[in-house]
C-alpha cells in the first residue's frame, strides 16, 4: 500500500515538473524564443514611409538582428497605403508586420493575430482603439497632437509679435504673412491626405467632443452647417477664400512644401507635431520652427487632440512570433518615436522634441479619440464615402451645402441599405 501511495506521488511529482518546464514562459531578449516559439526567419514590414528605405531601415534591419541573430526583416514600402493593402489582404497574402487599415474592429481576426502577449516595459497609450472582444490587434507606432507648425523668421518677416491665442487673432496673423509676401498656411490641398485633420481633428475640436464619427451612425444628416464638420470645414473654406492657402491649391506638393516651410516662404502648417523633424531635416535651423495649438474659436482656451499614429499589427498567417518581437523592438528600442517627433507609445517615456514643450505651455485641455464604432464604419464603407474628398468638394464649391445634401443622401441610403435606420 506503501509502495502504490509512493509511487503515485513520484508520478505526480514528475508530471508537475514536466508541466513548469513545458509551460510558456518569456525567455530573456536575445535567446531566439519566446515562450515555445521560437523567433527565426523572415519578416517583411510594410511601411508608408518610402523616405526610410535603404537607409534608417537599414540601420533598423542590422540592430534587430544584433537582439535576435536568426531574424531577417526586409522591409517594402508603398503609397496609396490603406487601398493597396486591402488588395493584398484579399488576395490572402500580405506581409507578416502593417499598419491597420481601415476595418471595423470586429473585422480584425480574420486577418490579424491579438497582440495582448507582447510584454512591454510599462503602460502604452491606445492600448483598447484597435481592440475585439478582449484582444489587443494594433499597437500604435507612436502618438501625436495637431496644432500650427510655424516658421518663427516667417513670423518675425511679417511683423506678428504674439502667438494667436484666438481665431481672429489667427486670420489677423495670416492676413499679415500675406500681405508680407508669405503663404500664411501649407495645406497640401491636391495630396488629401493631409486634409485628415480637418476630418477628425478640427470637429473634435469646435464641437469639444472626439465621438463626433461614431454620432454619425445615429442620423441620416451627419454633416451639418452647424454642427461640427459645418464649423470645421467652414475654417479651411474661409481661409481658402481669403487667399491664406497656397495660390493653386489643386497643384500643391507635399515634399515641397516642407522646403516652403523650412525657408520661410510658407508660414505655417496645421498637422501633427511629427511634422516638425521633416521640415528641420529640410533645411530649417530647429530653433527657427515652433509650434502652438490651433485656436479654432474666440473662447482663449487652447484644445488639442491626442491622436495614435499608425497601429502595428501582425499578420495570422505570417511568420508571427518574429513579427511580434519585431513590434516589441520597434516600440521599446528602435528611437522610431524619436526620428518621427512623435509623443512616445510608452507612457514612462519623456518625448525629446523641444517645441512640444513650447505648445504644452499654453495650457492645453486635450481630446483623447473615442473608440470606434464598428457600425459608423460600415456605414461609411457603404456609403464609399471618402471624408477628404469631401472637404475638398465642399472648399471649392460655390454651394457648399448642396455638397452636403449629397453625401447625406448617399449616408442615408448606405443606412438603410445595412438596415440602420427605419
Amino acid at each position: 500500500m506503501k509502495k502504490s501511495i509512493s509511487l503515485l506521488l513520484a508520478v505526480f511529482i514528475m508530471l508537475t515538473v514536466l508541466s513548469a518546464c513545458g509551460s510558456n514562459t518569456k525567455s530573456e531578449p536575445g535567446t531566439g524564443t519566446t515562450g515555445e516559439e521560437k523567433i527565426s526567419g523572415e519578416i517583411i514590414f510594410l511601411t508608408n514611409r518610402t523616405d526610410m528605405i535603404g537607409n534608417v531601415y537599414d540601420d533598423y534591419a542590422k540592430r534587430f538582428k544584433e537582439k535576435y541573430p536568426e531574424v531577417d526583416v526586409k522591409f517594402e514600402a508603398i503609397q496609396d497605403y490603406d487601398a493597396t493593402l486591402k488588395v493584398r489582404m484579399n488576395s490572402g497574402e500580405f506581409p507578416d508586420v502593417v499598419f491597420l487599415p481601415t476595418l471595423a474592429n470586429s473585422e480584425f481576426p480574420e486577418y490579424f493575430a491579438p497582440l495582448n502577449d507582447i510584454e512591454f516595459s510599462g503602460d502604452i497609450y491606445f492600448s483598447e482603439l484597435r481592440s475585439h472582444e478582449g484582444q489587443m490587434y494594433g499597437i500604435s507606432s507612436g502618438a501625436s497632437t495637431v496644432g500650427i507648425v510655424y516658421n518663427k523668421e516667417a513670423f518675425k518677416k511679417a511683423g506678428i509679435t504674439e502667438i494667436p491665442k484666438t481665431y481672429d487673432e489667427f486670420l489677423a496673423a495670416c492676413e499679415q504673412l500675406k500681405q508680407a509676401g508669405i503663404v500664411p498656411l501649407a495645406s497640401n490641398f491636391k495630396d488629401k491626405w493631409p486634409l485628415d485633420v480637418w476630418v477628425y481633428d478640427i470637429p473634435s475640436l469646435a464641437g469639444e467632443a472626439s465621438d463626433h464619427q461614431n454620432k454619425r451612425s445615429e442620423t441620416d444628416t451627419p454633416y451639418t452647417m452647424d454642427n461640427a464638420y459645418g464649423k470645421s470645414w467652414g475654417i479651411i473654406r474661409e481661409l481658402y477664400t481669403k487667399g491664406y492657402l497656397e495660390p493653386d491649391v489643386n497643384s500643391t506638393n507635399w515634399e515641397q512644401s516642407k522646403k516652403d516651410v523650412a525657408n520661410g516662404n510658407f508660414g505655417m502648417y496645421l498637422l501633427g507635431n511629427w511634422v516638425i523633424n521633416q521640415v528641420i531635416e529640410n533645411g530649417a535651423e530647429p530653433d527657427n520652427i515652433g509650434f502652438f495649438p490651433f485656436p479654432v474659436d474666440n473662447s482663449g482656451q487652447a484644445k488639442a487632440p491626442l491622436n495614435p499614429d499608425f497601429f502595428y499589427a501582425v499578420n495570422k498567417k505570417g511568420n508571427v512570433p518574429a513579427a511580434k518581437a519585431f513590434i516589441q523592438w520597434l516600440i521599446e528600442d528602435s528611437g522610431y518615436d524619436d526620428f518621427a517627433g512623435f509623443i512616445p507609445t510608452l507612457k514612462s517615456k519623456e518625448p525629446k522634441l523641444a517645441q512640444l514643450a513650447e505648445f504644452n505651455s499654453f495650457n492645453v485641455k486635450y481630446f483623447e479619440p473615442a473608440q470606434p464604432l464598428d457600425i459608423a464604419t460600415e456605414i461609411q464603407n457603404q456609403a464609399r464615402l471618402d471624408q477628404a474628398a469631401t472637404v475638398q468638394e465642399f472648399v471649392l464649391s460655390d454651394d457648399p451645402q448642396a455638397v452636403f445634401d449629397k453625401v447625406n443622401k448617399s449616408w442615408a441610403k448606405a443606412r438603410k441599405d445595412l438596415g440602420v435606420s427605419q
